[in-house]
């Protein structure tokens, strides 16, 4: 039997620098309390969280949001990253992309809402299509390798086949489409949001095929709701990668601010590595000896470590339950009768932010 995970170092840290973003995407899972710009952490305090990482191991630095590029330090904030020899990613919009604000970045992740204009824009909640195709010829042209990324749910996931072909005329090297995490404003806007079973499938058959002939590489992140079993979180909870806000708070995953009472320190008050290794937001659900029936005794425990802490948290008010997703789980009747609500025409539902 594999131990478990322990305090082994991080792999990779998701720096928040902002909540800040020119889009209005109704999926979008940061908190529905944003982070205000007063509030965010300054260009010393990100480099000082950077130099912690570092030292605790981390070997990727991924810059997101809200939108990093709204951070008028962002070239300092990138250059002092690479300067540690981290692997520099840039999760980005694209808007106001441009080729300086590049220097020192290794790859780029590029959000796409969907395979035209018309319908990309209406999601985005602002004319941003045109900007994004620009962005890409930007990366392209700075000769970096680019990940289009798609956030999969009603409005869009019946055009598989479309994105595909976009993201190919986009130059992408890889391609993520990956179905809605219902947290923050995806939740308050899940029942615009959640497909249908028949829509889930009709895509995964898509990807399939797209694979078959397709030379990029296609990762399908499928809908947790329509799964028998829950996936990895973040491979277990705080056993490879770490969070910070935009207000320095550190989570062990972008969402686990939802769980009430979890003990949530910031990088403001003490050492990155101190949270890390004994805060009790990273000590409550790490290893096994947290878990209660039937993930104690269950075999996929070392597989799933038993699903979503914030997703359980959210439909049971217990972080500690079994993932309702999961077929096993006393709850699972709460995501079963998610999925038989009304399906009523997403053209007369408002998805907001």
């Amino acid at each position: 039997m594999a131990e478990p995970p322990g305090v082994a170092a991080p792999f990779g840290l998701l720096a928040e620098l902002t909540h800040r973003c020119p889009l209005r995407c109704g999926y979008c899972s940061n908190p529905v309390d944003l982070v205000a710009r007063g509030d965010e952490l300054d260009t010393a305090t990100w480099c000082s969280v950077f130099d912690q990482a570092r030292a605790l191991g981390v070997l990727q630095v991924h810059l997101s949001g809200g939108e990093p590029l709204a951070r008028g330090d962002l070239p300092e904030l990138v250059g002092h990253a690479a300067g540690l020899g981290c692997y520099v990613n840039l999760v980005t919009s694209g808007l106001g992309l441009t080729v300086e604000r590049l220097a020192g970045v290794d790859h780029v992740q590029l959000s796409v809402q969907d395979a035209d204009e018309a319908g990309a824009n209406r999601i985005a909640g602002v004319k941003a299509f045109g900007a994004k195709l620009r962005a890409a010829e930007v990366v392209r042209g700075a000769g970096l390798p680019l990940t289009v990324n798609v956030v999969l749910h009603r409005l869009n996931v019946d055009h598989v086949d479309e994105l595909v072909a976009l993201a190919e005329r986009m130059g992408a090297d890889r391609l993520e489409l990956a179905h809605t995490q219902y947290y923050g404003w995806a939740l308050r806007n899940r029942a615009a949001l959640l497909p249908t079973r028949e829509q889930v499938a009709r895509a995964a058959g898509a990807v399939a095929a797209a694979r078959s002939r397709s030379g990029m590489e296609i990762v399908h992140v499928v809908a947790d709701y329509h799964e028998a079993h829950p996936k990895p979180c973040m491979h277990g909870w705080g056993a490879r990668q770490l969070t910070v806000a935009p207000n320095g708070d550190v989570l062990p995953c972008p969402a686990a601010g939802v769980i009430d009472g979890l003990g949530v320190e910031n990088v403001r008050d003490r050492p990155l590595g101190d949270i890390w290794r004994s805060s009790p937001a990273f000590t409550a659900f790490r290893g096994f000896d947290w878990m209660r029936e039937p993930c104690r005794s269950c075999a996929r425990r070392e597989l799933d470590f038993g699903g979503c802490r914030c997703q359980a948290f959210q439909l049971t008010g217990d972080a500690a339950a079994t993932d309702p997703v999961c077929t096993l789980s006393p709850h699972r009747g709460l995501v079963d009768a998610i999925l038989a609500g009304d399906p009523t025409d997403v053209e007369h539902r408002a998805v907001v932010r």
